[in-house]
């Protein structure tokens, strides 16, 4: 097939999507497919339109790939793609939104609050700023309630390193969150479809050195140690991976995703949230999924696309 790998965009998060966006095209060319990495400009429509691809597949993340924008007019040229519509997107990529609807679903998530900037003009940073350390108790995690790598996220400790953590947040967004942080150990279980379905990969469980698994540790060779399979029970191992296929099917989700989810000291398990679009990058937790299971990006992928084909434009 002539297939089109989207990769790069605008966001703050453009250097990832190249990288991953390049380690998706050369799997499938190993795998005998025609692929062409294409950034998001100007010109992007009419080649897409000149030369219609098989099957297109968005790599970008932030906004730009993730918010359901770039799917919708992709449908509009009737393109088949490899990813969830773009209204599950939209709900998905809405930190806040989409643990209300995976709450809903059974899933424990950590008590929070959603602030838009203006809250703090109107009502006041500090009777906000105290309200919410009322409400959410300490330690917490600020982070934007839009995008992803870890960009803008803080652990706050004390209550005199909220203001500068909320600033980190806005920077990157007009609304912040503000949730409980759940102590214990971090895993990301991502989500394939296959030809019967839903299935979740072996969990990774992620060990920053610093403690605190922020953009650095994502993307920095050795910053990071990562188990996979996660060293935990065979009974909570079965608990996380029905975690990430249970929150995949109450947002919606389609051909792949994965679930950043926290198992505290007692075995409990808390979803903090959910990525459309998985980093395929050297570092990132999805191959590491495939490589224990004993698959690879070629494999998936061109499953993937003939999943997205059957389903045409």
């Amino acid at each position: 097939m002539y297939i089109v790998v989207l990769a790069g965009g605008l966001s703050h998060e453009r250097d990832i999507s190249e990288r991953s966006g390049r380690r998706v095209a050369d799997a499938l060319r190993d795998r005998g497919h025609e692929v062409e990495v294409l950034d998001t400009d100007a010109q992007l429509l009419t080649r897409l339109q000149n030369k219609r691809p098989d099957c297109v597949i968005p790599m970008l993340h932030g906004a730009a790939g993730e918010d359901g924008t770039l799917r919708e007019v992709l449908e509009a040229l009737k393109l088949p793609y490899v990813g969830s519509a773009p209204d599950a997107c939209r709900v998905a990529f809405d930190k806040a939104i989409a643990k209300s609807i995976v709450e809903s679903a059974g899933i424990a998530v950590p008590a929070g609050v959603s602030l838009p900037h203006s809250t703090f003009r109107e009502l006041g940073a500090d009777a906000v700023m105290q309200a919410v350390i009322a409400h959410v108790g300490l330690p917490a995690i600020v982070k934007p309630a839009r995008g992803g790598s870890s960009l803008g996220v803080t652990v706050v400790r004390e209550a005199s390193a909220l203001p500068s953590a909320m600033v980190a947040a806005f920077a990157y967004g007009d609304v912040a969150i503000v949730e409980q942080f759940i102590e214990g150990i971090e895993v990301a279980v991502s989500v394939v479809h296959t030809v019967v379905g839903p299935s979740a990969l072996p969990a990774v469980e992620i060990q920053p050195d610093g403690g605190v698994y922020d953009y650095t540790a994502r993307y920095t060779a050795g910053v990071t140690e990562f188990f996979c399979p996660a060293r935990l029970s065979d009974s909570v191992s079965e608990l996380v991976a029905q975690t990430a296929i249970t929150t995949h099917l109450a947002l919606n989700l389609r051909d792949l995703s994965r679930s950043d989810i926290i198992v505290d000291r007692n075995g409990g398990v808390w979803f903090l949230e959910v990525n459309v679009a998985p980093g395929m990058t050297e570092t990132s937790l999805f191959p590491q999924s495939l490589a224990a299971a004993d698959s690879d990006l070629g494999e998936i992928f061109d499953t993937l696309v003939h999943l997205a084909v059957s389903r045409g434009g």
